[in-house]
């Protein structure tokens, strides 16, 4: 596995649903929305990405306004715990569902969370083979239930003297976050009706701070 991402996903519906539909970026909307969350920043336009890359460097943000769906790609959302994310970009939810998925490959790290609509958080989870669970609150949903009872594929996978620290691995929970939140995978099974992550337009922004 090779997959890396730092995303929120600001959603007033079903976040599959609307990456399904094809939906067209508002660039107005959008430049604005980068400028709520980085008021102190210096914001320059940047070349265009797309969802198929959700691992912006620090200091390049790529964003969507979508009708019922605002997307963020920033290492902002990189945090070990996903609670450090800053206030502000929670306080942009303003009524609708946030969700923050990260996952770095090279250190087996996830992360994810949701807030309600109210701003509490509903679930959030975080690990990493060097440093454990790093961030467990709210109940599992139901996709973590496999990996978190004991992933009987991934154990059968390791050698007798593989002391892993978990009983599945992180990168496998990270996809299927994918699947059960947003409806698509980095990696894994693809399926008939996924959305053409490629298509999906993200502007980017440099974001230097004054």
């Amino acid at each position: 596995m090779g997959a890396k991402d730092w995303m929120l996903f600001y959603a007033s519906d079903d976040v599959s649903t609307i990456l399904r539909s094809s939906p067209k970026i508002d660039r107005e909307a959008t430049a604005a929305l980068v400028g709520r969350l980085y008021p102190s920043h210096d914001i320059r336009p940047i070349a265009d990405g797309s969802l198929d890359h959700g691992n912006p460097p620090e200091g390049e943000v790529y964003a969507a306004v979508l009708p019922g769906l605002s997307i963020v790609c920033t290492w902002d959302a990189a945090n070990d715990a996903p609670t450090d994310l800053p206030q502000r970009f929670v306080r942009e939810a303003a009524g609708r569902t946030l969700y923050l998925h990260a996952m770095h490959s090279v250190v087996d790290f996830f992360a994810y969370a949701i807030w309600e609509p109210d701003g509490t958080v509903r679930r959030s989870f975080s690990l990493s083979p060097d440093s454990g669970v790093i961030e467990d609150i709210g109940a599992p949903l139901p996709f973590e239930e496999k990996y978190l009872a004991g992933d009987q594929e991934f154990l059968e996978s390791l050698d007798e003297d593989d002391e892993y620290p978990f009983r599945f691995h992180p990168l496998d929970l990270a996809e299927a976050a994918l699947r059960a939140l947003f409806g698509f995978n980095y990696e894994g099974v693809y399926e008939d009706d996924d959305p053409a992550l490629e298509e999906i337009v993200l502007a980017g922004f440099a974001v230097t701070p004054r």
